[in-house]
Parts: structure tokens; sequence; C-alpha cells
């Protein structure tokens, strides 16, 4: 059960912890959104052409020796053996590296494919990204004991738009947002981001992890794998924790 409370110097407290977590986890989420895909991709690409790079460096290398040498003094047997094994073996790591980058990507698709029937589903996951859809949003969070808990919600700036104080039961507690900021003004359907603040059992401040809910609306690849779009909000497929029909 939650209701709001009154202000009070501890409330307080917490609800300066809840914005100061909820304008960290905005700023965390704005900066792997617009990294994901350009950092798969580098990261793919930078260590194939640091192969391919040693692969041809050690054949321009193993010719010009062979090129070079004594004939009267040739190299070793054992020596040239260890050279062509050493060549044969970084060619094989080229080659394995791109057939490994045509895996994943087909891993992906297959899982995009598969995503797909999750489309116009409710969708529940273990994210910090509050999708407002149809001007609702909803999240769960377990608390530890009955209190009060402080939850803050920012926009895609980090700019504060939500926040208050409210009194919960030990264990699972269900907060609506009815999308309307501080000031009572109805805000844009959008991706934003929350953050709960309580008090453990020996009253220390925690952070709550919050559960979101949402209606699927599409799918994408990402950085780790397939994420699944709630509107604008972008969740990892793997922080998925249920779904249902309605």
């Amino acid at each position: 059960m939650v209701s709001s409370v009154g202000t009070t110097t501890a409330s307080t407290s917490l609800l300066s912890q809840a914005i100061a977590a909820a304008k960290s986890n905005a700023a965390a989420n704005a900066a792997s959104a617009s990294s994901s895909t350009s950092t798969s991709a580098s990261s793919s690409s930078s260590s194939l052409s640091s192969l391919g790079g040693n692969f041809n460096q050690f054949l321009t290398l193993l010719t010009t020796q062979l090129q070079h040498q004594d004939p009267s003094n040739p190299t070793s047997t054992d020596s040239f053996t260890a050279e062509l094994a050493q060549f044969a073996g970084v060619q094989q790591q080229v080659e394995t590296n791109t057939n490994l980058t045509s895996l994943i990507s087909a891993t992906q698709d297959n899982q995009m494919a598969s995503a797909v029937s999750l489309i116009g589903k409710t969708t529940t996951a273990s994210s910090s990204s509050l999708p407002l859809q149809s001007g609702s949003a909803s999240l769960s969070f377990t608390a530890p004991q009955a209190e009060d808990v402080a939850i803050a919600v920012t926009d895609s700036t980090g700019t504060v738009v939500k926040s208050e104080t409210v009194n919960v039961s030990a264990g699972t507690n269900t907060w609506t947002w009815d999308g309307k900021n501080n000031s009572g003004t109805q805000l844009s359907d959008g991706a934003y981001t929350v953050a709960v603040e309580g008090s453990s059992t020996d009253g220390t401040s925690v952070s709550l992890p919050t559960t979101i809910t949402g209606t699927v609306t599409g799918v994408s690849k990402g950085i780790t794998g397939v994420n699944i779009d709630m509107g604008d909000a972008t969740i990892d497929m793997s922080d998925l924790t249920g779904f249902s029909t309605t």
C-alpha cells in the first residue's frame, strides 16, 4: 500500500537522495543509449582490424626472411615449422573472429524475430527507465519495512519533473504516476528515469531497485543483444521479468 505523507526532516533527506539518484540514473541511461550501437560496431571492427594487421605483418616478415636467408645456412626445420604454425594460428583467429561476428549477428536476428511476439503485451522489467505511455506509468519496489520512501522522476535531460514522499508497507509496493509534474501540468509521453530511496531496518538509507511496467511497442538491436522498446524507453531484453497480454 502506498500513500502520501507530510514533509519531515527525514523525508526531506530521502527526497534529496532520490533526486540525486534519479539525475545520476538519467545521465547513465542517456550515455548508454547514445554509445551502445557505435561501441559494439567499433569494438568488433577494431579487434578484427588488429588481427588482420598482425596477420599481414607476420606474412611480410616471413617472406622477407625467406628472401634474405643465407642459402648455405637456411633457417632450421624446427624454427621454420614453428613460424608456419604461428602464421596458421593468426590466420585461423582472423577467420574465427569473422565467423563469430556473423554468428552474433544471426543470433540477434533470431532474438529479434522471437521478440516481435511481445509487441502489444504488457511487460515488466528491472530498470530505472520509466516509460510514460498514454499519460500513465507504473512501477513496483520492495521495502524492507513499513516506512516513508522518496520517489523522484527526471526527464531525458536530467531535470526533476516529479518528486514525492510516500508511506509504504513492508514488502512489494506499487506506485502509479499520472504523468503530471510537480506543478500539475500533464507531461508528454516518453522515456523518464526514476529512483526510489528508503531505509533499511537499521535506519541506513538505501536505494530500492525498481521494476517498471509498460507496453512493448517495438524491438531493436543493442550492444549486448536485443532491446525492447516501450514507447521512447529502451530496455535490455535480459532485464525483462515477465509479460502478459493485458
